[in-house]
């Protein structure tokens, strides 16, 4: 099987769909990162109508959902198999786009939960995508971090890890509940990430390599090291780690 032209393949398939404008490769596949055994991620980026039938109507085995299905940032996408390889497909309105693009400039965003993210998503990841996806079909912008966004971005995520930390602190802590005290000290942490990536106009697009891009994977031993009996030492060592790495990120 051809790697080289697999992405064409499935990129000029789905520009054939009414309504899309435009395909992109992103994840690991974009970046070079990935393994052998890594999914295809593609996303379509369409204008007006768009009806998600029209993929299933292409006959790749898999599930495709509604728009709207996976919340409001995330439109819907499908999991495909397309020539024995694991395909992932994200829909994307154009018009979304461009408002997210003019919001970011403002220095605004949204936030909204979404399944297996510790500390949910902006919705300046649509924009992370841009820059970061490789353009297979059409033509899409490569939005530059806005400075107004790092700012605020930056300020709103670790507010967000202070009120967590300190949570975890007065509620987890003297009770000895190792678990959600730990569980809520891995999401601020993750939430000090995107402060520290927010804060050097640095995109990024999931939670995968969120600590390690922010220089917080110490956490790791920090949470290995927790005991029921000294946790508020535990939540001392986990804040110190994460309000320096901001620190350092807005000073630098």
């Amino acid at each position: 099987m051809d790697e080289d032209s697999f992405p064409r393949r499935v990129a000029d398939r789905l520009a054939g769909i009414t309504g899309v404008h435009a395909v992109s490769l992103g994840g690991s596949r974009a970046l070079g990162t990935h393994r052998a055994d890594s999914d295809w991620d593609f996303a379509i980026y369409y204008r007006g109508r768009f009806d998600p039938q029209d993929l299933r109507d292409v006959g790749w085995p898999g599930e495709v959902s509604e728009l709207g299905a996976w919340g409001g940032i995330f439109d819907g996408g499908a999991w495909l198999r397309i020539e024995e390889r694991p395909v992932d497909v994200h829909f994307r309105d154009l018009e979304v786009i461009e408002h997210e693009i003019a919001e970011a400039r403002l220095g605004r965003f949204r936030h909204e939960p979404l399944l297996f993210h510790l500390a949910g998503i902006p919705s300046y990841l649509l924009l992370a995508e841009l820059a970061s996806n490789r353009v297979l079909h059409g033509e899409l912008p490569r939005p530059e971090f806005p400075e107004p966004l790092r700012e605020r971005a930056c300020r709103t995520w670790w507010g967000f890890a202070e009120m967590v930390f300190e949570y975890a602190r007065a509620n987890h802590g003297p009770c000895g509940r190792l678990a959600q005290c730990t569980a809520l000290l891995t999401q601020a942490a993750s939430q000090s990430a995107h402060a520290v990536l927010a804060a050097r106009g640095e995109w990024i697009t999931n939670e995968k390599a969120l600590l390690s891009r922010a220089g917080l994977d110490g956490l790791d031993a920090i949470v290995a090291r927790a005991r029921a009996e000294d946790l508020g030492e535990t939540v001392r060592r986990a804040y110190e780690l994460c309000s320096v790495a901001v620190a350092a990120a807005r000073a630098g």
